[in-house]
Formats: structure tokens, sequence, C-alpha cells
């Protein structure tokens, strides 16, 4: 059996690419990057490309695609460092409302008229002074690294599992933007005073399908930006001359590129498989997706290192601006869980602890 993409995902991506090779050109990066514009405009072209409603079923307005055509998605804009709250937005709030059941807020987010953040931190990794804690339907505290400082309304995670939808503009509620490296994305911190919300579920589950979805999308959005930085030192290593002759043509610099190419190019597979393996809800469903978030996460890592070594001193300048996809896959190695973390809750699921 050959497992590939088909021809109609394969042309979803081409849409996509070509969208983001007019509009996310790397001058509009660096206004968003700079807090000169927003990614606003980037968004909307997406969405009237169905793309904020992606994995929403037609009959809530969205196009009834599934996770592999999201991870397909996700690998285009990474390649681009395209801003905007896909992964919030598009992948994990509509897994959990579906999995929960709550369709009424669906319509609007296919549409991209409303943006949906993510407060699930204390799901991935619980921090000290930070957490949510219910009483009724009030919530009170703070919850840290929640995805899109921009949007309307959040899905936040409080008691350890329990999902509570809240508006932005509920009383008692505040956010701060946080900085981080990677500017292409906001990352914010939520505060809550008696701040009155919606109780989505109270299966912990529904949480942790919905970090799954987000898992397998960032390690794609992760492959892209890889293979941008990929494409970027091959194209610097033929037209850069040291001696009278291009780096290109030097063993060295072959051999970079090589292992970057051998590296990166088997985790095509890995995140295509991962994407169907949860849209098809099988067996190894969860574990294929922890395997290749922490898998992407090193060898992107290893790519962009290399990749700034092919560029030289020119890698760490804002003229080629490399350092836009090497700081989105540093912030990707993180959001949703480090490496580590992630192998631990496969060995977990593996029965492999103690």
């Amino acid at each position: 059996m050959e497992f590939g993409l088909s021809q109609e995902q394969i042309l979803l991506q081409d849409s996509v690419t070509r969208f983001l090779r007019d509009t996310a050109t790397l001058d509009q990066v660096r206004q968003v990057a700079a807090g000169d514009s927003t990614d606003q405009p980037i968004w909307e072209g997406l969405s009237a490309l169905g793309i904020a409603g992606l994995i929403i079923p037609e009959a809530s307005g969205g196009v009834g695609l599934g996770l592999l055509e999201a991870v397909v998605v996700s690998e285009a804009l990474g390649y681009a460092v395209a801003p905007g709250p896909f992964l919030s937005s598009a992948i994990i709030a509509p897994t959990v409302l579906l999995a929960a059941g709550q369709l009424e807020q669906l319509p609007d987010i296919a549409a991209g008229t409303k943006r949906v953040g993510i407060a699930f931190s204390e799901s991935v990794g619980a921090r000290a002074g930070a957490g949510v804690h219910a009483d009724g339907d009030r919530l009170s505290g703070r919850a840290l690294f929640a995805l899109d400082a921009e949007a309307d309304a959040y899905l936040v995670n409080a008691n350890q599992g329990t999902t509570f939808w809240v508006d932005a503009n509920a009383t008692g509620f505040t956010r701060r933007l946080l900085t981080t490296i990677d500017k292409t994305r906001t990352i914010c911190e939520l505060q809550f005073e008696s701040t009155p919300g919606q109780r989505i579920s109270d299966d912990p589950s529904i949480i942790q399908a919905g970090i799954d979805a987000g898992r397998i999308a960032q390690a794609a959005d992760s492959l892209g930006a890889a293979q941008c930085m990929l494409d970027q030192a091959v194209a610097y290593a033929l037209q850069r001359k040291q001696f009278n002759r291009v780096i290109g043509s030097f063993q060295a610099v072959k051999h970079l590129c090589a292992e970057m190419a051998s590296q990166l190019e088997p985790c095509r597979a890995l995140i295509w498989y991962g994407g169907h393996a949860l849209s098809q809800a099988t067996n190894d469903a969860k574990l294929t997706t922890c395997h290749a978030n922490a898998h992407l996460s090193e060898v992107a890592q290893f790519v962009a290192k290399t990749s700034t070594e092919v560029h030289g001193g020119m890698g760490f300048t804002d003229l080629v601006g490399l350092h836009y996809w090497f700081k989105r896959i540093g912030a990707n190695r993180q959001l949703l869980g480090s490496p580590e973390a992630v192998r631990a809750q496969a060995a977990e699921l593996q029965q492999l602890t103690a």
C-alpha cells in the first residue's frame, strides 16, 4: 500500500501556498513581528479560503475535512511563518467543541469572524502561582501562555480538567501580552476575578483531544518551517562564493545540506500518518502524535541550527530574516509540551514508566 496525499489534498496545499506567497511575504511578517501591523488581514484571507473552518463539519458552516488536511495546511503555514491563530482557533478549539458536543459557536469560528484562544497550559505543565479554579460558573486565578492575545473568546482549563468558554469582554477578565522569541504569533497571560464562564465539559480527555490535534498541527508547522530553512540554505549555498567558487561545491557544505534533507524527509510521512490516525481514531493515534511532535521538535531544531551555519554570518541578520523561522521552531518546541514531556507521555501510553 502506498500512503500519500490525494490530488485534492495536494491542490489544497498548493492553494494555501500561493495565497501565502502573495499575502504573507517576509516584509509583512516583519511588520507583524514589529507590532506595526496585525495578523488579521492574513487570517481574513485564509478564512475566505475556508481554512478557519477546515475541520468543522459542513452542517456547522465548515469545510468538513480532517486532521490530515489540517497538517497539510499547517505545513504550508510554517513554511511561510504565517502569522495567525490557525493552531488555536482552527484546530484546538473546534476539536474540543466537537468532542464536547458544543456546536453553537462553530459557525462563527468557521467564518473566521470569531477567534478562539486556548488556555490549556495547566494540562501541559503546571506552574507555581498559576492555575484557574472554578466556583460554580465563576473563574478565579490566572492562566499562563494562552494562545492568541487577540482572541474574542478563550477555552480555559479550570480545576485540572474542566473546560470553560470565556468571552474576552466578560467582567473580571483581563489579559496581558507576554513576550516570547516568536513574534509571528501572540501569547498572553489571562487573569480571572470571579469571571463568568460557560461550562463546556468536565471530561479531561476532551482537553487532551484538543492538545493531541494541536500537537500534530504544530509538528507540521515545524516541518514546514524547517523545510523552508533547508531550501534557503541550499539556495544560499548555490550563489554565495568563496575562493571564486560557490560554497555549495564544498564537500563540507554539501554534507550539511544532505544531512538536513535526510533527517527531514522521513518526517513528512510520520506527520501525514499522525493526522490520518487522529482523524480515524486509530488505536495508535495518541502514541503516534506524541512521537511525531517530539521527533519533529528535535529534527527541526537541528535543521534550524544547521541552516544558520550554512548561511554563516548572514544567517544572523534581519536582511535574510532566517531568525523568524528559527524562533518559530523554538517556540513550537515548548508551547504544547517539550519533547521530554511529550516522550514521557508516550512512555505512559506504552506502560513503560515505573
